[in-house]
Formats: structure tokens, sequence, C-alpha cells
């Protein structure tokens, strides 16, 4: 029984992350321009419209939760940081993912846009949960997942400055890149 109060405290502190995310996530949209345009803010912000710069608002907030939840869950779990890691890339996978496949279709709507984004979060929380007690983990996935988390951060930050000129990137209401204006 006590197994599974804990997996049900568990589960709740993992659905506790899908509001955290998704408000912090949505607020991000507007910190830059509320910021006044700081470039640190920018890095942890959406800069344009673009695609990619649209990811950072579910990355960033989830990453945070980790920091936050990790105190809970430490000694709870078998594998923390790759249940987490797996969970932050399953995020931006299924908003890119379902993003252009309905806009292949039909125009883009800021209604299925924003319920991409609750989804995408849904998803991967709940695929987090799904592998916190994954039996085949080891110790070697913590670094690995922590570098996988910390890559992508880094990537979301390198390419606020220096975007690829590749549609993912562009920002369709200027046709700009990056954080420049």
């Amino acid at each position: 029984m006590s197994n599974q109060r804990g997996g049900r405290s568990i589960l709740a502190i993992e659905l506790l992350g899908i509001p955290f995310i998704f408000f912090l996530g949505s607020f991000l949209h507007f910190t830059f321009e509320l910021s006044g345009y700081n470039s640190l803010v920018g890095a942890f912000s959406a800069v344009n419209e673009s695609t990619w710069e649209h990811l950072k608002l579910c990355y960033w907030p989830a990453v945070a939760y980790t920091v936050i939840e990790h105190r809970y869950l430490r000694d709870r779990v078998r594998s923390f940081f790759l249940a987490k890691a797996v969970g932050i890339y399953v995020m931006p996978s299924i908003i890119v993912s379902a993003f252009y496949l309905y806009t292949s279709f039909m125009e883009g709507s800021l209604l299925i846009d924003i319920s991409i984004f609750f989804g995408a979060i849904v998803a991967g929380q709940l695929v987090s949960y799904k592998l916190l007690n994954w039996r085949e983990a080891s110790s070697i996935n913590v670094a690995t997942s922590i570098t996988a988390i910390t890559i992508l951060g880094s990537l979301f930050i390198l390419f606020t400055f220096y975007p690829p000129p590749i549609f993912i990137f562009q920002d369709p209401v200027t046709g700009g890149y990056g954080i420049q204006r």
C-alpha cells in the first residue's frame, strides 16, 4: 500500500509540473519585450515568433521544475535525470511535429498552437513519470541525461544570438532570425 501511495504522490508531483510549466512558459512569451529587449532575458525568453524561439517556452520552465522536483524525488525514484531528460526532449519534439503537421493542411491558429503547447507539456510530464522508476536505468544515465539537458539549453542560448538561416529559426512576422530586430 505504501508503494501505491508513494506512486500517487510522485504522480501528483509530476502533474503539478503541468500548470507550472504552462503558466511560466506562457509568461516567458512576453518577458523579452517587457524587459526592454534585454539580451540576457532574451536568452531564456522568446525573442521572436519563430518556432524555435517558442520551444524555449517549455524548455526553461521544465528545467526549472526539474530543479524544484529533484528535492522531493531524488531519493524516491531510480532514474530521475533520465526521466526528466526524455520528458524535456518530448515536449519540443511534439510541438515541432504537431505544428508543422497541422500547418501543412491549414492556416495557423493561436488556439491550436496553445493546445499543442499544453498537450506537449502533458505528454512530457507523463513520459517522465513513466520513466522515473525504469529498472534498466544505470548510473551512467545521470551524466548522460544532465549532458543532454545542458546541450539543448546551450543550443537555445546559442541560436538566440547566432541562428542558422533555416525556416524553423525564421520569424514569420519580420522574416528575421534570432534576437536581431
